[in-house]
């Protein structure tokens, strides 16, 4: 009997201390991370305010390659830490790498290329740590509490980015101009730049903790290789990995929300409030909902997830002006989404992952998605310089189709 299945009649693991240490890395990384995001399209229009048309496209570009070109380091990584049965060094490595691209943001006065470096290094960071983390918290979890522990680290990570907000939001109330509804000065971000390295570097630490839950490796005798051939997987597995690119289609950066609301008539430090409902709604309940996904299955709760999100996308598509209010109502709706669905989507992945090949599995979750991610963010800002409700109009739809295909396509096993 191997320990997994040995832990899960006992209810007890050695490596609980993993999910919880993994837990604070997350925190405090997002905690950094959450500092910064939420003013990132305000940034970028306070560089480019000689040319506001390009805003939108500029941001999908921003965003699309940052988070799609850095995905494919995910099944790569994943595979590597397969390959030579190591988790935590190859998470230290990526955790650290998106702490110091930071730094690029200080010169982003000389043009708008280097937040898009800087993004780019952060998400290639995430795409270095992301599976070997994932692997090393489903292997430190009996399973049958997968659910329970990537709905606590889900957690972890939101609360985190509701502190990192609130730290955004007063320094934003601190600095904010009445007449242009934005940040008076550049020197003002970079003073939030400055002091979000602390958290990232602090969020670096507690890896170093950790223990090693000794994945397979590839020379173990008698072990199963990493698979990398897509096509040897599960069948549930490989709709789930398209359907996944297909809703990624119509998921665009969360940027779009945000230029969204201030779109609508808000002033920023409002909308950095509404952000901040978000991820208190997603911070409260993701550890609900993971564990909801133990009992009940993963295949019934993320097809409600995408559903509410298709509510949500094509409710910010229709609100107005006079309606806007309503966005009060849909931001933490949207947080209910993402507690839904993020963590049980890796335990989903985790749950059905070919023998020896856990985090190739995971990286291929998180590369497929990210691939998805260029022509999302490209056709949100184009849609939007046509008409600003057009991305979450198109969104909703890939929702609609997404659910459809899970629902055809996909057996549930739990």
């Amino acid at each position: 009997m191997n320990k997994r299945n040995k832990y899960s009649k006992t209810g007890a693991s050695p490596y609980d201390r993993n999910v919880i240490l993994t837990g604070f890395t997350s925190f405090f990384t997002d905690i950094s991370s959450e500092m910064i995001y939420p003013l990132i399209q305000a940034f970028v229009a306070m560089i480019m305010s000689a040319q506001k048309a390009l805003l939108g496209p500029v941001l999908g570009i921003i965003e699309g390659v940052a988070e799609s070109t850095a995905s494919l380091m995910k099944v790569i990584a994943g595979y590597y830490s397969d390959r030579i049965g190591k988790r935590k060094a190859p998470a230290i490595a990526g955790y650290s790498l998106s702490a110091v691209s930071k730094v690029l943001l200080f010169a982003a006065s000389a043009g708008w290329a280097f937040v898009l470096l800087s993004r780019f290094f952060d998400r290639m960071g995430k795409g270095v740590r992301t599976a070997p983390r994932d692997a090393l918290i489903s292997e430190s979890m009996p399973a049958d509490r997968q659910g329970k522990a990537f709905g606590f680290q889900r957690a972890m990570d939101f609360a985190g980015a509701f502190l990192g907000a609130v730290v955004c939001y007063f320094i934003v109330r601190e600095y904010m101009d009445p007449v242009t509804k934005n940040i008076r000065n550049i020197d003002a971000f970079y003073t939030l730049f400055l002091i979000s390295l602390v958290p990232a570097f602090i969020g670096v630490v507690f890896l170093f903790f950790t223990r090693e839950t000794h994945g397979v490796g590839a020379g173990s005798k008698g072990k199963p290789k990493p698979n990398l051939d897509i096509r040897k997987y599960d069948r549930n597995l490989r709709v789930f990995f398209f359907a996944q690119f297909i809703f990624t289609l119509g998921n665009s950066s969360n940027q779009f929300l945000l230029l969204r609301s201030m779109d609508l008539g808000y002033m920023l430090s409002t909308v950095i409030l509404m952000y901040i409902l978000f991820n208190l709604t997603t911070t409260a309940l993701s550890s609900a909902f993971g564990s909801l996904s133990d009992s009940i299955g993963r295949k019934k709760l993320l097809m409600a997830g995408y559903a509410l999100y298709g509510v949500v996308y094509t409710a910010f598509g229709f609100i107005s002006n006079s309606t806007g209010h309503l966005l009060w109502i849909f931001w933490p709706l949207y947080g209910v989404y993402y507690a839904m669905t993020e963590g049980v989507e890796k335990a989903f992945v985790a749950d059905i992952a070919p023998a020896g090949s856990r985090a190739t599995a995971l990286g291929f979750y998180h590369t497929i998605t990210g691939i998805g991610l260029l022509p999302a963010s490209v056709i949100a800002g184009l849609l939007f310089s046509s008409r600003p409700g057009l991305p979450f109009l198109f969104g909703g739809a890939m929702a609609a189709v997404t659910v459809l295909m899970l629902g055809f396509g996909v057996k549930d096993r739990n």
